[in-house]
């Protein structure tokens, strides 16, 4: 009997062992909030995956960029959106991070995004300033757009807990519920660090009327200067026809990263057949037209997945 129940055991163990041999490698990709551009374009990498990459099964989830790195390091995903700044805060566990989290690595650049807040165009608020004791709607605690707008806010001598203090609010929602909240007039102010533009900002621009603040040139000169990852953006009339004026306002790169623990050869793979089907990506979003090959290392700031730096030497693109 003894016999049998070993032979039974062993058996069991090696059927486990061949199954495992045969599974697809899991692919968990991170994206963004819905209502944004990085929620679609990540379906669309899923999408791509599944049906270019052998051995691979990919899915594509919800997450923010500071949440994001977060995942990717733990071991929860395998592919994240974020920013450029943010990834290297992450690794570094400098700003948002109050921890380093050194399991992420560089898989693209991608496209550039823009931080918009946005006010009722007949708004008297003209200024971040003037969100002191205002209801404002300025993203999820794990969104990079979050970490960008409390900077901001820093720099004009407010927290966000002086708003709470001076009688204000503040909302933690989706970028859907946020158009929603300031169609019915429930808030003063919404932002977003995105693509521009940006279909929930193109919404507010066609129903309510809608201003974008600026962040004066000196000002958005010494942000970036003292915290690196940072760009300036201007937004103008090419993006929302109601703009009055262009205006200037901080700017940071889209990035995707992988974890560390991604098997080389599946990272080459995924890379590959991501840039091979550029063309599907830039049918669910027009901005996927500013996403260019020589420029997939742009500002890589963390250590490249080897997987992908594999591919990147094939196509002779190189870190700049």
């Amino acid at each position: 009997m003894r016999r049998v129940l070993k032979v039974a055991v062993a058996t069991i163990a090696f059927l486990g062992v061949a199954a495992g041999a045969q599974a697809d490698q899991f692919v968990r990709i991170v994206s963004g909030p819905a209502g944004g551009s990085w929620y679609p374009l990540g379906a669309a990498m899923s999408e791509i995956i599944n049906k270019n990459v052998k051995g691979v099964t990919s899915s594509n989830g919800p997450g923010g960029g500071v949440g994001n790195i977060k995942d990717v390091s733990k071991g929860n995903a395998e592919l994240g959106w974020s920013y450029g700044h943010t990834a290297y805060n992450g690794i570094s566990g400098r700003g948002s991070f109050k921890k380093a989290y050194p399991n992420v690595r560089y898989m693209a650049t991608l496209y550039p995004a823009g931080l918009q807040t946005a006010v009722p165009a007949k708004s008297n608020i003209m200024s971040y300033a003037d969100l002191k004791d205002k209801n404002i709607s300025p993203g999820k605690a794990q969104w990079s757009g979050f970490a960008a707008f409390k900077m901001v806010f820093g720099y004009y001598g407010i927290s966000v807990d002086d708003v709470k203090k001076n009688g204000g609010a503040v909302h933690h929602v989706s970028y859907s519920d946020s158009v929603a909240l300031m169609k019915d007039g429930h808030i003063d102010a919404f932002s977003g660090l995105t693509s521009v533009p940006q279909a929930s900002f193109l919404d507010l621009e066609f129903s309510k009327g809608i201003r974008l603040l600026p962040i004066e040139d000196k000002l958005l000169a010494k942000i970036i200067g003292e915290n690196p990852g940072y760009i300036k953006m201007t937004v103008t009339k090419d993006h929302y026809k109601s703009l009055e004026k262009s205006v200037p306002t901080l700017g940071a790169v889209t990035v995707l990263v992988a974890s560390k623990d991604l098997p080389d050869d599946v990272a080459y793979n995924l890379i590959k057949a991501l840039w091979d089907n550029h063309g599907n990506l830039l049918k669910v979003k027009k901005v996927w037209a500013k996403v260019k090959l020589e420029d997939a290392l742009l500002g890589a700031a963390i250590p490249i997945h080897p997987g992908a730096k594999r591919f990147y030497d094939e196509k002779g693109v190189a870190a700049k």
